[in-house]
């Protein structure tokens, strides 16, 4: 099994370690060929823009569509944002997920904060399914589910974190950023085809 990441900007050296550490082999992805072979992708948190007009210059916008159309895609904050049918602004969008997402919607780097979310999916992951202590840095929010999306974690205030569509998942926090595995191992559950 192998796992990339794309690798254009933002914290995808974390993820990298983190399935490195559960024995999986990861990919850094720049160009469309790194794609070639991958059982899934993780976009990783950063700056949905950058990260969109990047992927524009290295011509990724398309195989990164194609290959979400076929295989598991995860984004993580910025990677969510970028996954999105609606980012309520013009920018780059692989437009693949049908959720609407606020960006910055708790407001600026010091607004950021960490919070423990009930997680009912990762129930196959861990019978004990222990709240999962998520991490929110300049946060998205998944303002709005539809089509075949559905939530898969909200603040108590019932907010949207995580959702899910198909072999789609977005997390607008980041999981990478704590020892907890278990969005990880999710995820290549996902790869795996289970």
């Amino acid at each position: 099994m192998i796992i990339g990441v794309l690798a254009l900007q933002g914290d995808f050296a974390e993820h990298l370690a983190m399935l490195s550490r559960l024995g999986v082999q990861g990919r850094e992805v720049r160009l469309p060929e790194d794609l070639d072979g991958l059982d899934g992708l993780i976009i990783p948190g950063g700056e949905s823009t950058t990260i969109g007009k990047l992927a524009v210059d290295y011509g990724l916008i398309e195989p990164l569509r194609k290959f979400g159309n076929q295989k598991p895609v995860w984004g993580t904050c910025a990677g969510a944002i970028f996954l999105s049918k609606d980012a309520r602004r013009e920018q780059p969008l692989l437009g693949l997920m049908d959720i609407t997402v606020e960006r910055n919607a708790f407001g600026r780097q010091v607004k950021s904060f960490e919070a423990d979310l009930e997680v009912p999916a990762l129930k196959d992951i861990d019978k004990k399914n222990p709240p999962v202590h998520a991490v929110f840095i300049r946060a998205p929010l998944i303002e709005k589910v539809s089509g075949k999306a559905e939530a898969l974690s909200s603040l108590p205030d019932g907010r949207i974190v995580a959702a899910q569509q198909g072999n789609l998942l977005a997390t607008a926090f980041h999981p990478e950023l704590t020892s907890d595995d278990r969005f990880h191992r999710y995820f290549i559950k996902m790869a795996e085809g289970k």
